[in-house]
């Protein structure tokens, strides 16, 4: 069963909808638009991560450790080729390099391919021909424009801003002063400050309207949309009062609406000096009814606060 509602505008909608799209969420059905590590499920078909269009992009955000086994891979296939290409070169190519067997042989040129292109040059190992003389300014080349290029990239992953966000894995439907909200929270996970924190909540769910069910996005206004400082925690809140969508919805109602709270959170990183964003959604079976949060300071300490507690969920009577 459907949570029947007035009637509403559409172009208000749109503006609600985040840029998502009220089609988007139709498709998606029950499951969940965002996922709680901030990916959407939305999956792009006719295009190549790896095209030169994305290459850099996807080598920024890869995981460290499908970076530094694409780096490992990239740098032995260059240094097997170059050694095919010194072997080519005829037997007197490499002075110094074993004649035979040809595994010592290729051996030779594998390992004087590395000392090439790293600019090591022991010297056991000299070019004698002129093609060999070619391959090793291009190994050379190779070498100082590969080791440029991880070398920025290694920097560019270390250097750029992400927001490390950590929010409750539940939110709560709970009393609220006089009422009852809605109320999740999160906190920095990193020991640098962020200032000027902004959140935006959006719940989405199937409506009736009009006579047809539809996917609907519905702004929820927050107690407070903005902090300056976050130095300990921030429990968002949305009031459930008569403006508010969820007001009268019981528990079962809400959870046979298949509703999805999206969650946009901004804020300044002051290392960086640069806005950073972060993405969280909460699914109708991550709600918790009749609860609050338990206390995350330390009786001990009263000005710190555990993170590993920021998901504890303590029911009311």
């Amino acid at each position: 069963m459907a949570v029947p509602i007035e009637a509403v505008d559409d172009v208000a909608d749109k503006n609600r909808d985040l840029g998502l799209g009220d089609k988007l969420a139709e498709r998606v059905g029950g499951g969940r638009v965002l996922n709680q590590d901030g990916r959407f499920n939305v999956h792009r078909s006719g295009t190549n991560p790896w095209s030169p269009i994305n290459l850099y992009h996807t080598l920024l955000t890869i995981s460290w450790p499908k970076f530094f086994g694409l780096t490992v891979a990239t740098y032995f296939a260059v240094n097997l080729t170059f050694a095919f290409l010194f072997l080519a070169c005829g037997p007197g190519a490499l002075e110094g390099a074993r004649l035979e067997p040809f595994s010592a042989r290729f051996q030779d040129c594998f390992f004087f391919s590395i000392q090439t292109v790293a600019t090591i040059g022991y010297g056991k190992i000299v070019p004698q021909s002129s093609a060999a003389n070619f391959l090793v300014a291009f190994a050379a080349l190779a070498g100082l424009l590969g080791f440029a290029f991880v070398t920025g990239l290694l920097f560019a992953r270390f250097s750029r801003p992400m927001a490390k966000m950590v929010f409750s894995k539940r939110a709560i439907i709970g009393p609220y002063q006089d009422k009852s909200g809605l109320m999740f929270r999160l906190a920095n996970q990193r020991s640098n400050e962020i200032s000027e924190v902004t959140a935006t909540v959006v719940l989405v769910r199937w409506e009736c309207g009009g006579g047809q069910k539809q996917r609907r996005f519905k702004q929820l206004a927050l107690e407070r949309e903005k902090v300056s400082f976050l130095p300990w925690h921030w429990v968002v809140v949305h009031p459930i009062d008569e403006k508010s969508p969820l007001y009268g919805v019981t528990e079962a109602e809400l959870i046979e609406s298949e509703p999805e709270i999206l969650i946009l959170v901004t804020a300044m990183d002051e290392t960086f000096s640069q806005v950073v964003h972060t993405r969280m959604s909460y699914h109708g079976q991550e709600l918790v009814w009749n609860a609050k949060f338990a206390p995350l300071n330390n009786p001990q300490s009263p000005l710190e606060i555990d993170l590993t507690r920021i998901h504890d969920v303590e029911p009311l009577p």
